[in-house]
C-alpha cells in the first residue's frame, strides 16, 4: 500500500472515530443537561422581565385608579362649594383617569397571564431538569455497564476454544515425550554406571582372593 493510501485509511479511522464520540450517549445526555440548564436560564430572565413589566403596568393601573378617585373627591368639594364649573372640569378629569385606568387595567391584566404562564413553564423546566440530572447518573452508569459487556462478549466471542484446547493437547504431549525421553536417556546412564561399577567390584574381590591364596600358599611352604 502507498503513502497516499495509508493516509486515506488514518483518516477514514479518524471520521469513524469522530463519529462514534458524536454518538456517545454519556456525552449526548450532558449535553442534553447543559442545553436545559441554558434554555432555564433564559426562561428565568424572560421571567424576570414580564414579572417587571406586569408590576409597572399594575402601578401605573392603580396610580390612575387613584387620579380618578382625586378628582372625584375635588369634583365634590367643587360642588358643595357651589361651584358647578369647576366640578365639571373636575368630572372630566376623572372620565380621562377612568379611561386609562381601562386601558392600564386590560394591559396589566393581559402582562399579569404572560407572567403565570412563564412561571409555570419555568417550573416546569427545573422539574424535568432535575428529573434529568437524576438520570444522568444512572443511565451514564448503564451505558459503561453495556459498554463493557460488550466488550467481554466481544472478547469471548473472539476466542476460540477448541482450537486453543486443540493446541494445548498438542504441547502436552510434546511435554510428555520429552519427559519419557528424558526418563528413558536418564536409566540407561544408570545402568551404565552400575555395570561398570560391579565389574570393578568383581575384580577387587578377584585380586584380594589371589592375595589371600598367595598368604596361605607361603604358610603351607613354611611349615614344610
Amino acid at each position: 500500500m502507498g503513502i497516499f493510501g495509508r493516509i486515506a485509511d488514518i483518516f477514514k479511522a479518524n471520521v469513524n472515530d469522530t463519529l462514534d464520540k458524536l454518538e456517545d450517549p454519556e456525552k449526548m445526555i450532558k449535553q442534553m443537561v447543559i442545553e436545559m440548564q441554558e434554555a432555564i436560564a433564559k426562561a428565568t430572565s424572560g421571567l424576570a422581565t414580564a414579572m417587571a413589566q406586569e408590576k409597572k403596568l399594575e402601578r401605573d393601573y392603580n396610580g390612575h385608579v387613584e387620579q380618578a378617585k382625586n378628582w372625584e373627591q375635588k369634583a365634590m368639594t367643587a360642588l358643595n362649594a357651589g361651584n358647578e364649573d369647576l366640578a365639571r372640569q373636575a368630572l372630566a378629569k376623572k372620565a380621562e383617569a377612568d379611561s386609562m385606568a381601562k386601558q392600564y387595567e386590560g394591559m396589566y391584566t393581559q402582562a399579569r397571564d404572560v407572567s403565570s404562564k412563564l412561571k409555570s413553564q419555568v417550573e416546569g423546566l427545573k422539574a424535568k431538569l432535575n428529573e434529568a440530572k437524576m438520570k444522568e447518573s444512572t443511565l451514564i452508569a448503564r451505558n459503561q455497564s453495556a459498554i463493557a459487556q460488550k466488550q467481554i462478549a466481544k472478547q469471548v466471542g473472539s476466542f476460540d476454544a477448541s482450537s486453543s484446547f486443540a493446541k494445548f493437547d498438542k504441547w502436552e504431549e510434546k511435554i510428555m515425550k520429552n519427559e519419557a525421553e528424558a526418563q528413558a536417556f536418564t536409566e540407561l546412564s544408570g545402568d551404565s554406571s552400575k555395570s561398570l561399577n560391579d565389574d570393578f567390584k568383581k575384580l577387587e574381590q578377584s585380586t584380594q582372593v589371589d592375595d589371600e591364596l598367595a598368604k596361605l600358599r607361603a604358610k603351607l611352604n613354611a611349615g614344610s
